[in-house]
């Protein structure tokens, strides 16, 4: 499993704390220094089975810049999104832990972070 995190962020060394607890077998990924791309951006969400404006946080001072909240939330822009997030990193929602049975989830509360450690065992 990989967890995407920014450190600064108390929710993701929740997550942390939680997985550790539990001695879980995760990498790290510091996305906002290692950005995922456009095409990695597209595999979490099929993974997670959102669209783009659904990880997006948009009280984040570049989301304003953008105007986000007024782009059209369909199938046309969703490319467009998706190059936002790839452009913009400190716009994706975190954590996000993609779990070891193929799905992902963004893992803001304890249950989460459980819920993701479930989906590795069988």
């Amino acid at each position: 499993m990989e967890i995407w995190i920014n450190p600064a962020c108390s929710k993701c060394r929740s997550a942390l704390t939680l997985l550790d607890a539990e001695g879980a077998d995760y990498t790290v990924r510091r996305y906002l220094e290692d950005v995922p791309s456009e095409d990695e951006i597209r595999a979490v969400l099929d993974r997670l089975g959102l669209e783009p404006w659904d990880i997006t946080r948009t009280q984040e001072a570049a989301a304003k810049e953008l105007g986000l909240k007024d782009w059209a939330r369909d199938e046309n822009a969703r490319d467009r999104w998706i190059t936002a997030l790839a452009e913009h990193p400190k716009l994706i929602q975190r954590p996000i832990i993609t779990a070891d049975d193929g799905t992902a989830l963004v893992a803001r509360t304890d249950e989460a972070v459980q819920d993701a450690l479930s989906r590795g065992k069988s």
